[in-house]
């Protein structure tokens, strides 16, 4: 079921980012134009190994495919939670819920400070660098000014690897704890 008109814009910006056009990628995937025109519009999903061979190509976890079709995708939409995931240049190749200030779209392919700079943005970018830099998992509290107040969210922040065992970029799970209440009693 497609809830968007394209739920795979990510995969197009990032193919073109890349500087493949539909029918060179699909070539080097060894599949038909059509095929993978189908992928990109959500009309069809890959088998694993196409997925995995996209996601080489363009430099990204093949994990994403399946978040699509998760259950968990439906439990956090709406959530106070955003999930992302970047490459080695930090640039963003996937997100889910992110803040209405940010129309995820636009995110794809940028970095933090290439979308707003902010003491925020740039303590979420230095963050990445360095689980990406240490190959290790890190948490902090992050402040960002945003159209409505300024939000803290709780970010973990951890490599992401491909099945080769190589660093690819980092995935991060934000909580916007800016609205949470604690019950004390």
């Amino acid at each position: 079921m497609i809830e968007k008109e394209n739920d795979r814009y990510w995969l197009i910006n990032l193919r073109k980012k890349r500087g493949y056009s539909q029918e060179t990628l699909s070539q080097l995937l060894n599949i038909d134009r059509a095929y993978y025109s189908r992928i990109e519009n959500a009309q069809r999903n890959p088998s694993k190994s196409i997925a995995n061979s996209i996601a080489e190509l363009l430099r990204f976890h093949p994990s994403i495919f399946e978040l699509e079709a998760n259950p968990f995708h439906y439990a956090l939409d709406d959530s106070p939670i955003i999930i992302a995931h970047c490459d080695l240049d930090l640039s963003y190749t996937w997100i889910f819920n992110s803040h209405p200030d940010f129309n995820p779209k636009d995110v794809i392919g940028k970095t933090d400070d290439e979308i707003t700079v902010n003491n925020g943005t740039l303590a979420l970018k230095n963050l990445k660098r360095e689980v990406i830099n240490s190959k290790k998992k890190i948490s902090r509290n992050i402040s960002f000014p945003l159209s409505d107040a300024i939000h803290t969210y709780h970010v973990f922040c951890r490599p992401l690897f491909n099945s080769k065992g190589e660093i690819i970029g980092a995935s991060s799970v934000s909580t916007d704890l800016t609205h949470v209440e604690m019950d004390l009693d």
